[in-house]
């Protein structure tokens, strides 16, 4: 069990829109009352197809997307075409639930095209749960209304973009571990891109 003071902060959300998926965490890196960083980085692309937000020890996120970056470049290597989103919660779950007796303290976020945009979230232990929009972290609770209240599957990319910072700034209003803007990550068939806003 970690102690009330460690226990980090953070809020991800994840959205599947029309021709793609964005994800976006804020930056505020925060374990307890203490603020670490104002510049933690909580989104990573995995492969040209897919992503994953984080909510968690900081640490253990990195550890999980690094072997994850490797494992996916290799099986696409071998396969010679992407690795679906799919395919790569499913190894992604694989890893995590090998660790269960000492786990990575993290929730997180793949987001990914294929046929289709898909969203999936998985908790510490590995559990895959398929889904059109997710929020994890400390600040879900306020992200999640937000998002529910205004989400359509046939949203364009402004309009996904605009309800993930709603929410996300939402959550930083009200959550004190959240904070100090948000990092976006959008990826369709064509493209995908990185930008941050501070606020």
């Amino acid at each position: 069990m970690i102690p009330e003071q460690f226990i980090p902060g953070a809020t991800a959300v994840g959205i599947a829109f029309k021709d793609g998926v964005i994800l976006g965490a804020e930056k505020r890196v925060s374990y307890g009352t203490y603020v670490v960083s104002r510049s933690g980085r909580k989104i990573f692309k995995i492969s040209d197809r897919v992503g994953a937000a984080c909510a968690g020890m900081v640490a253990d996120m990195q550890i999980l997307v690094r072997e994850m970056q490797s494992l996916v470049k290799i099986r696409e290597l071998e396969l010679r075409r992407p690795m679906p989103p799919n395919s790569v919660a499913k190894l992604m779950s694989i890893l995590l639930f090998e660790r269960r007796f000492f786990p990575l303290i993290t929730q997180v976020i793949i987001g990914g095209v294929d046929d289709k945009p898909s969203v999936y979230v998985l908790d510490p232990l590995g559990s895959v749960i398929p889904d059109e929009y997710s929020c994890v972290g400390s600040g879900t609770e306020i992200a999640i209304g937000v998002v529910e209240a205004n989400y359509s599957p046939n949203m364009d990319e402004k309009s996904a973009k605009e309800l993930l910072i709603k929410s996300i700034r939402s959550a930083i209003q009200r959550d004190a571990a959240s904070g100090d803007g948000v990092d976006i990550l959008t990826i369709t068939k064509d493209s995908s891109k990185e930008e941050s806003i501070t606020f």
